[in-house]
């Protein structure tokens, strides 16, 4: 296993969430290289949220300057009806049901708001 490797699944609609942990843990994770690679994935709430807020979707671009991979939930967001909005922000926007269960099956290192 990689021990290098954190994903972020942030499912809140809560945007003090999103800027007092969310986004705060996972910018500094790369940046401060606590962790080699990490990536978000938006699901649920988070991904109405995120296509509405416009401070949240700055604060995706400058992860996404670090090198920090935004995924989102595809049938999240269709149902949110947000699917091109966050595609329009260059989140890889993919159905996540097996993607997340092969992450937790190998035990990655997940963490969830």
């Amino acid at each position: 296993m990689d021990n290098n490797e954190l994903y972020i699944l942030w499912t809140s609609g809560d945007k003090e969430v999103a800027q007092k942990m969310v986004f705060m843990y996972t910018y500094n994770s790369k940046l401060k290289k606590w962790w080699d690679d990490v990536t978000l994935i938006v699901w649920g709430p988070s991904s109405k949220l995120l296509s509405e807020d416009v401070d949240l979707q700055e604060k995706v671009k400058d992860m996404q300057a670090i090198g920090i991979k935004v995924l989102a939930c595809k049938a999240c967001a269709d149902q949110y009806g947000v699917t091109e909005k966050l595609e329009s922000l260059n989140i890889e926007v993919i159905y996540m049901g097996e993607p997340l269960t092969e992450l937790l099956k190998s035990g990655k290192h997940i963490l969830t708001f």
